[in-house]
């Protein structure tokens, strides 16, 4: 079964509405909020702040939730709106540590589809 592929939240005032309705929980290197969408798809936001470090960490840290997101889509449901925002210690780590992390909130979230 083919979903439709997740788009990028880009605007401030969606960023915001999700941190006011939605959902948020955290682990070491992550916090996760959802929100439902109404739509077919996800959308999906990051956010590094610049206390985790300079452009080139927080591009990186962007760069792998992600492609870590990206990878495991299948296995989220569908129509939610998610915001991932990465924490200090979320600074040099894998990408196996990040996807862990991010998977992990995924299932405290109940967001991520029973097999």
């Amino acid at each position: 079964m083919k979903y439709p592929h997740s788009e990028s939240l880009k605007k401030n005032q969606d960023f915001r509405l999700i941190y006011k309705e939605g959902k948020s929980c955290a682990n070491r290197y992550l916090v996760l909020y959802v929100r439902e969408n109404g739509l077919a798809k996800n959308r999906l936001g990051v956010s590094v702040s610049k206390k985790v470090g300079n452009s080139v960490v927080r591009h990186r840290i962007t760069r792998l939730v992600r492609e870590s997101y990206r990878l495991q889509e299948d296995m989220f449901n569908s129509g939610l709106d998610m915001v991932v925002i990465a924490r200090v210690n979320a600074k040099g780590k894998s990408f196996e540590e990040i996807r862990n992390a991010l998977l992990h909130l995924g299932k405290l979230q109940g967001v991520i589809r029973k097999e």
